[in-house]
């Protein structure tokens, strides 16, 4: 097999809700897919379409919630099939994906209909949660065993970073070499290589995980809801922590996967713990499976969310709360924190520390078994249930050989969930030595005695940095490089590889636009103008811990902005507007080229660094709009300048003096707050432009965006020449205030929404000006600060900035 196999198109076997997902994931990331399902037969003789089973399950994915697709409309450009016609169909694709139920003898049958029509260069793989891959290879032929292997998606497809990648015993290689490239780079996902062994690694680790919390919170007595205080973001784990995650996924599917590990690991010392919990039983036959029946251990009532009282079996208030404590030992360092809750003699205190050493204790003995290295198990456990820090992560930080000792007196003690001991090379040998099971020349194999060192595949020269475990010696993207200047809220700095191109990272909170980083900006386009290539802005945060992609920038730093007002009235803040405008203006009209890398969030000031960027590197994930609305206020750092000048050029492409339609989107976007759900999205919102890039993996992000500040400076980048920009005038702004006022008059907004609503058009159309009047782009900057302005001294404006300021939530007035 060629090192650099090409795949051009994917077939997926199997409609269900998996399968289509994955079929989707592949339209998102713009590969042509065939999603194959049974053939519809007719109840009542009369025609059937075949294909409505693979249609339906294509129509379903419009409406699923979180949105497989970055744009609904492209469920279309799926291929819809059925195994009875459409076999010859496989004949061009050049990977082929199982989805079907998780059954054996369902998945061998639709092998035998499927086998002789797969081609000789394609990839054949089984989507599994954890169903045996020899067994499921039983049968192949010898050169399609080779070209055979497991995959497991996390779901939902789209979002979830992990995706494990398990050989039989005959897979090529080559095949899982191929596999890993394509996954991670096309498809976007952080690979993990797991052996063929029950529920792989992620949910062999994380159901574990969750049944250790099931049994340690009946011993120690605590409530769903006390446990799920305690054990999310507070861990560093999932906001939706254990019982929340538990209704997520389905207590069925839950129940599924159990089985499958008690059915298989019957020889396990931790056994006894594989085995449905009777309260997950109970709910199960009652029909509460979790989110999907709206109720599991969690059921909404109105606005309220009730949980289950497991002596009662009824659901009741949530009344859970942390001890003060527990609070403080959950604040200090995980080396500090577990000896103290070891100490506590108090139940939450000593179900943290049990739930701690569980995990430590189960990953330690089945290090060798399930996983090539300890470096497996921390990214499944990051990239598949969202912990910040993986198990072995964690107790290395902890300190080793002390944590070991504890685990080992609770093991004699009885305190343990199994009896066997730690495995030897704990507490003697390299791991012992080094204190650690990561270290810069590899993670520890307890299969092969040694630390083993990362992938080498070329894939991943593709990542500047690649995902970091603690105490590998990963250069940490905040501080990597050379520095070129900073200060508080500003770095630019250069990469080693690429010493070219000048790169600036933010630092202040949520990467929020402060005085510090907008000094930052001018003097870094400078810099780069006089030195670098050009200059790509692009945030560490975009490699955030547990799962990727952080936020851009959630726009301008309101905290800080409003000293200004208390000072010096609302025309206080005016010069720092007049800043922010004056720095993406710089950016706009740079002799270098400026490319925004964007992943997460970039809303209001964000979305307009982004618009006036030359050009955009976007993850997927980019969730781009501009929100000023929803704290009383409007975009003014030239985002409604871009959006006059973006309506002009539609009338242009389109040849004619349509201002309207050309208008009201842009309008619409502004005054209704509207972000994008995904990278597509903000395509179709103008947002991002044509030749700007969409990035599947954000780890790609910022090497993608270098190489387009190199691609274009070299290719003889000029910035645009400042043209006089033709607007809708007051026709069209009148035309667009009167839905506005019907809007308002039916309740469907408030007065004070139809008062910013009335000055963003005004803006975008010019002014009190003549439809097709010329303007300069500082006319249009002047009305956006002056709206600005007058709308941060309205009293209903400073209700919603307080709101947001004091309680994190809209306030709608």
């Amino acid at each position: 097999m060629s090192d650099n196999k090409i795949i051009k198109k994917v077939a997926i076997l199997g409609a269900g809700v998996m399968g289509a997902q994955i079929a989707a994931q592949c339209i998102n990331v713009g590969l042509p897919v065939v999603l194959f399902d049974l053939p519809s037969k007719s109840d009542d003789g009369k025609p059937v379409n075949k294909n409505a089973i693979a249609m339906k399950a294509i129509e379903n994915l419009k409406k699923l919630k979180p949105a497989p697709l970055g744009l609904s409309s492209e469920a279309n450009l799926i291929t819809p099939a059925n195994y009875e016609d459409d076999l010859g169909l496989l004949a061009d694709c050049d990977l082929i994906i199982e989805a079907i139920a998780e059954r054996l003898d369902w998945k061998h049958a639709l092998y035998e209909k499927v086998a002789p029509h797969i081609p000789a260069h394609a990839l054949f793989a089984t989507n599994t949660s954890g169903l045996p891959i020899g067994e499921l290879a039983k049968g192949f032929s010898g050169d399609l065993k080779k070209r055979f292997c497991g995959v497991h998606f996390f779901n939902p497809p789209r979002y979830m970073h992990l995706l494990e990648l398990i050989p039989a015993a005959d897979t090529d290689p080559a095949v899982l070499d191929a596999l890993e490239t394509f996954m991670t780079s096309t498809m976007g996902k952080g690979v993990v290589r797991a052996k063929d062994t029950p529920n792989f690694i992620g949910n062999r680790v994380g159901v574990f995980s969750i049944l250790a919390v099931f049994a340690e919170a009946q011993k120690f007595g605590l409530g769903f809801d006390e446990v799920d205080a305690i054990t999310g973001s507070k861990l560093g784990r999932a906001k939706s922590a254990t019982f929340r995650t538990s209704d997520v996924v389905g207590l069925d599917t839950m129940a599924h996967v159990i089985k499958t590990m008690e059915n298989a690991l019957q020889g396990d010392s931790f056994s006894a713990l594989f085995k449905t919990p009777e309260v997950v039983s109970q709910l199960i036959a009652k029909g509460a499976l979790g989110q999907k029946t709206k109720a599991g251990f969690y059921r909404k009532d109105g606005k309220n969310v009730l949980v289950l009282d497991a002596a009662t079996g009824e659901y009741k208030p949530s009344t859970a709360t942390i001890e003060p404590l527990i609070e403080r030992i959950l604040k200090k360092p995980i080396a500090e924190r577990l000896g103290l809750l070891r100490e506590t003699d108090e139940p939450q205190a000593q179900f943290l520390w049990a739930i701690y050493r569980d995990i430590f204790h189960y990953c330690a003995i089945h290090l060798g078994e399930i996983a090539q290295s300890a470096r497996e198990i921390d990214f499944a456990m990051r990239w598949g249930y969202g912990w910040n820090l993986g198990p072995f992560e964690d107790w290395q930080a902890a300190g080793l050989t002390q944590v070991a000792n504890w685990i080992k007196e609770d093991i004699d003690a009885g305190k343990t969930l199994s009896k066997e001991p730690l495995p030897a090379w704990i507490f003697s040998g390299p791991v012992a030595d080094k204190q650690a099971f990561h270290t810069p020349e590899g993670s520890w194999s307890a299969s092969e005695n040694k630390y083993i060192p990362r992938s080498t595949l070329p894939v991943y020269q593709k990542q500047v940095f690649r995902a970091p475990l603690l105490g590998d010696g990963s250069p940490d993207p905040k501080t990597a490089g050379t520095t070129v200047f900073e200060n508080t809220d500003f770095r630019a700095w250069v990469d080693a590889n690429q010493p070219e191109v000048l790169i600036a990272s933010f630092r202040s909170k949520m990467n929020t636009f402060s005085p510090d980083v907008l000094s930052g900006l001018q003097k870094a386009v400078e810099i780069a103008e006089a030195n670098y290539a050009g200059l790509v802005i692009w945030q560490p945060t975009s490699l955030q811990l547990g799962t990727p992609g952080g936020p851009f920038s959630a726009g301008a730093n309101l905290e800080a902005a409003m000293p200004m007002v208390m000072k010096g009235g609302p025309a206080g803040v005016e010069p720092f507007v007049k800043e922010f405008q004056d720095t993406m203006m710089k950016i706009k009209y740079s002799q270098v080229p400026v490319v925004s890398a964007v992943s997460g969030i970039a809303l209001g000031g964000g979305c307009e660094l982004v618009l006036q960027s030359a050009r955009r590197v976007a993850a997927i994930e980019s969730y781009i709009g501009l929100v000023e609305v929803g704290v009383g206020l409007l975009p003014a750092g030239g985002g409604l300048k871009e959006a006059a000048i973006r309506a002009a050029q539609g009338v242009a492409l389109a040849g004619n003096t349509n201002y309207l339609d050309f208008t009201k989107a842009s309008f619409e976007n502004a005054a209704m707050a509207k972000v994008s759900s995904s990278a597509q999205e903000a395509m179709k919102m103008a947002y991002l432009q044509k030749g700007d890039i969409i990035v599947a993996n954000v780890y790609e992000l910022l090497a993608q965006a270098q190489n387009q500040v190199k691609a274009m400076r070299y290719s003889g980048y000029r910035p645009p020449i400042p043209t006089l920009i033709p607007v809708g005038g007051r026709s069209v702004a009148a035309t667009v205030m009167g839905q506005v006022v019907n809007m308002r008059d039916g309740g469907f907004i408030s007065e004070h929404d139809a008062h910013i609503a009335k000055k963003i058009i005004e803006i975008i159309t010019g002014g009190d000006v003549d439809a097709g009047t010329l303007v300069s782009e500082e006319w249009l900057l002047k009305l956006e600060r002056q709206a600005f302005v007058d709308l941060i001294g309205h009293p209903k404006s400073m209700e919603r900035i307080m709101g947001i300021l004091q309680t994190g939530k809209p306030v709608r007035n």
